[in-house]
Order: structure tokens, then C-alpha cells, then sequence
């Protein structure tokens, strides 16, 4: 019998499942987790910043911020060609999922049509697309879900409570409209939160249960792990507890029995031990490559070297969209007609 997926949760049931004995924790987790998933299945994304730096936003703990010195090089908005290059190297290297990141508050309309290339050349691969690119209106999500984007990335980073402490530039309900406009626009949601921002347990819980209590659950769930970077507001926060975060990624696991939960930010600082927990308390999917947006990133080698220990695969896709094999098909059919003069040496 699969659990139910639920949209009620209170703060007492929450705080209640965080204070069971670990070991019925993650006992619990993990058959909620069984209910609706492979238990050796990891889905992999690839994670490019395909724009960084000079971000008008003030979040505390993101370096990419223009309001904090941390020596972050700007970038402008990457040529499509080279990020088509990195999402092939990410598809060679087992990923199924490219997402592309950009450092706005909002995308611009002189950007789209960029955007949009983007998002059907690495589709036409056979990838899943997935992109950030900040706050969103209800007419930039139809054009994103036109080109095919697959799945939009906008967390809500903490509680409501807490919010307000780590951003000042955009409100808690500017980033539920944009996750709205999503929704409607019939794209996937991509949406979790960071730990170890000086939060209180209490906070974890009411992130938690502002995630469960959409009124669809997000396919997919980023869980984060602070990373302290030098010049950033948040660079001295005392560290979280390993437990506390497994617990997190446990209970995440009960609440949001049908979606993705994903180890993000912060697993460069996790070692193998803890790792495996996070998969056992019902993380199934990890963020894959050296870098993640502008922090490190454990080593791609690694993390299959990890995978093989511990009898893990990475998930396939079996819904490859009608539009990519349609891509890929009407691109055969174009090389036929132009063939190209010369073969390049393998």
C-alpha cells in the first residue's frame, strides 16, 4: 500500500516525526521511500551557471550576490553553444537532467530568445531541461513551458519566519507567485531550501511543511547544505549537525512521498558515510560534476566510485518527450540534406 500524499501537515506532526529515535526515522523513511521508488536508484543532475555574479538580490549566503565582495568573478549570459557542449559532456558522463542557472532577480526579455535555444538544443539530446533564472510573470513561464522546459528551479530557501533574516529583496510570496505561475504554465517544480543557515529547528520544520502543503508537491526537492563562503553575511554560522540534516532529509522523505528528494549544495563537506545515510533516509537524486552553480562539488569519478559501493545506479529516463525525438529527427534529416564536406579526426 503507498502512503498518502498529504497537504495538511501541522508544525506538532512535523517536530513529532523529527523527534523520533533515529533508527524508526529512517526505518520509516525508507519504506515510504520503497513505496515509490527503486531503492537503488539515484537520479543525476548536471548543474551549469550559465550566468554569474552581479545578482541585484541580497541573499546572505549566495556569493554571487552584487552586494557582497567574495571575489566572484561576473559573467555574461553563456553562448548557447558552449553550454550545448557542457550538457553533451553531462549526458556522456550519465546525467539525465541539465539545469541551467542564471544570477537574475528576473529574467530579461532580451534574453528569452536565448533561453529558449537553450532549452531545445538540450532537449533535442534527449535531456531533461531544468532552469533558475529567479522570479518569473505568468507570461515568461508559458514561453519557458512553450520551448519545452521540463522543470523550473525556485526554492523557497527557509521558513517564513526565518526569511526575512537572510533576503530582504523579495518576499516570501513573491517566490510562491513564481512557483504559481509554473504550475500553471505546466511546467515541473523544482523547490526546497537550505540548512545550516543559523535557522532553528523550527524553521526546518515549517520549510518542510510549506513544501508538503503546496497545493501540488514539487517533483523535485532540493535539500542544501549551507556552504560558508568568505565575504558572504553567513560565512561564520556554526555548523549543522550531520544528524539534524539526515533527519531532515528523513522526514522530507515521509512528507513528499512521490517526489525527488535531492542532495545539493554542501556534499563536497559530506563524507562517504554520511552520504549513504542521506540515500538510506530517502535521498534519490544528487547534483553531478565539479561544480555546483560557483561551489565545489564532490568529483563525478567519485561519486560513481561512491555509487558502486554502495550497489547504486544511476536512474534512467523512460519518457524521453515526443518533442526531443522530433528535435533530434527533423536534426538527422538536416545533416542529410547538408552533409558536411570533410570529417573531423576522431
Amino acid at each position: 500500500m503507498h502512503s498518502v500524499v498529504r497537504h495538511d501537515w501541522t508544525l506538532a506532526q512535523v517536530n513529532a516525526l523529527y523527534a523520533l529515535p533515529f533508527n524508526d526515522l529512517l526505518f520509516q523513511a525508507q519504506t515510504v521511500h520503497r513505496q515509490h521508488f527503486k531503492p537503488n536508484e539515484v537520479q543525476v543532475s548536471t548543474l551549469l551557471s550559465i550566468k554569474t555574479g552581479a545578482c541585484a538580490e541580497d541573499c546572505k549566503y549566495c556569493p554571487q550576490s552584487g552586494h557582497y565582495n567574495t571575489g566572484l568573478e561576473r559573467e555574461r549570459l553563456l553562448e548557447v553553444e558552449k553550454v550545448l557542449t557542457q550538457a553533451k559532456a553531462a549526458k556522456d558522463k550519465g546525467a539525465s537532467r541539465f539545469c541551467m542557472g542564471a544570477a537574475w532577480t528576473n529574467p530579461k526579455q532580451r534574453d528569452m530568445p536565448y533561453i529558449i535555444e537553450m532549452v531545445q538544443g538540450v532537449k533535442a539530446m534527449g535531456l531533461e531541461t531544468c532552469m533558475t533564472l529567479g522570479m518569473l510573470s505568468g507570461d515568461q513561464a508559458k514561453t519557458l513551458a512553450d520551448a519545452g522546459l521540463d522543470y523550473y528551479n525556485h526554492n523557497l530557501d527557509t521558513s517564513p519566519e526565518f526569511y526575512g533574516e537572510i533576503i530582504t529583496t523579495r518576499t516570501y510570496q513573491d517566490r510562491l507567485d513564481t512557483l504559481s505561475h509554473v504550475r500553471d504554465a505546466g511546467m515541473k517544480v523544482c523547490c526546497g531550501g537550505i540548512l545550516g543557515m543559523g535557522e532553528s529547528a523550527n524553521d526546518r520544520s515549517a520549510l518542510l511543511m510549506q513544501l508538503a502543503n503546496l497545493p501540488e508537491h514539487p517533483e523535485s526537492v532540493p535539500i542544501n547544505m549551507l556552504v560558508k563562503v568568505a565575504g558572504t553575511p553567513l560565512e561564520n554560522v556554526d555548523d549543522l549537525d550531520a544528524f539534524e540534516f539526515i533527519r531532515t532529509i528523513a522526514v522530507a522523505r515521509i512528507m513528499l512521498p512521490q517526489s525527488h528528494v535531492r542532495l545539493s549544495a554542501g556534499r563536497s563537506r559530506m563524507n562517504e558515510q554520511m552520504q549513504a545515510l542521506c540515500f538510506f533516509a530517502g535521498a534519490n537524486s544528487i547534483f553531478y560534476g565539479d561544480k555546483l552553480l560557483t561551489t565545489d562539488n564532490p568529483e563525478a569519478d567519485a561519486d560513481m566510485q561512491l555509487f558502486a559501493k554502495l550497489g547504486i545506479k544511476p536512474e534512467q529516463r523512460h519518457d524521453v518527450s515526443d518533442q526531443a525525438h522530433e528535435l533530434a529527427l527533423a536534426d538527422a534529416i538536416k545533416d542529410q540534406a547538408n552533409p558536411p564536406l570533410f570529417h573531423a579526426a576522431q
